[in-house]
């Protein structure tokens, strides 16, 4: 994946980048990592498969490149 643009000008910044790079190296391993997040672009980045969950509902499953694709994500969750 490599390394990735964390979108928050914060001190905290830099500590979401490494939690990010730790949790791929984690699943290069062959270990699944559940990432509940709320920034969405960031986690399809890192994901190899997506939920969307509204009002405790999954609506929306599948790879994160599809999801990242859906019209109905990109409206909602990604601002495009």
């Amino acid at each position: 994946m490599g390394p990735h643009r964390v979108p928050y000008p914060c001190p905290q910044a830099r500590l979401a980048e490494e939690v990010l790079l730790a949790l791929e190296a984690v699943a290069k391993e062959g270990v699944g990592v559940l990432l509940v997040e709320q920034n969405v672009a960031l986690t399809l980045d890192v994901a190899e498969r997506g939920y969307v969950l509204e009002q405790g509902k999954v609506v929306l499953e599948g790879p994160a490149s599809a999801l990242v694709q859906d019209p109905r994500v990109r409206e909602a969750y990604l601002s495009l």
